[in-house]
């Protein structure tokens, strides 16, 4: 019965999966432009820059962003090719702890050779707040899962407000695309990519008090 009543749905609305397979097609393509690699790639040079006024300061936010995206996409895709992931988005939330651990040990390192070559204090700040945010997520996945694209987007847009300019808040809207996107391809629950964004948004606290 519901089969023939799904019919006459479609019959009367030909253009609902069309529809439905498009919207599933933007958010795909939100969720690879905005992955984590590729915002933290863009926020962190930022950073650097408006950290230093010069472009030795892009140079030490590449590095952040080499420590804190970069290392860490490599990471997931050397594990997928093994077979212990089933994608880059690692869905199964028990799989994920090894990631925020090879995070930790990244940004550290990170944050440690720019302690000792004396990177711009805003840099070194922004990473030892990344590792404050990667310590929280590690805690909260072991109960929860929580949508990890939102809170870097989030964090980034934050970081770069508190650093540079607060007109950069307007980035929320793309922190909002995030967070439809992994709700729209059934990754993430509403509740997991606003507790994701509510975290990236506090990050400039640890920032603040370091």
């Amino acid at each position: 019965m519901s089969t023939v009543r799904d019919n006459a749905d479609e019959a009367q609305h030909p253009n609902t999966r069309t529809s439905e397979g498009g919207a599933r097609r933007v958010a795909r393509v939100v969720t690879d432009v905005f992955q984590p690699r590729n915002v933290l790639l863009a926020g962190m040079t930022g950073i650097g820059l408006a950290a230093s006024r010069h472009w030795s300061g892009a140079l030490w936010g590449l590095l952040g962003a080499l420590c804190a995206g970069i290392v860490p996409a490599a990471y997931i895709e050397r594990e997928r090719r093994r077979g212990t992931f089933g994608d880059r988005h690692v869905v199964d939330r028990t799989q994920r702890a090894p990631i925020f651990f090879v995070i930790l040990t990244s940004v550290g390192t990170g944050a440690a050779i720019m302690a000792v070559g004396g990177a711009p204090v805003d840099v070194l700040a922004a990473m030892l707040a990344l590792w404050s945010m990667t310590v929280i997520l590690l805690a909260v996945n072991t109960v929860w899962k929580i949508s990890v694209d939102a809170t870097v987007a989030s964090a980034t847009v934050s970081l770069l407000a508190t650093v540079h300019s607060v007109w950069w808040v307007v980035g929320y809207v793309l922190v909002a695309a995030v967070c439809w996107s992994r709700v729209a391809l059934s990754y993430h629950s509403p509740a997991q990519t606003l507790a994701g964004a509510a975290l990236g948004a506090a990050t400039p606290l640890a920032f603040l008090l370091t």
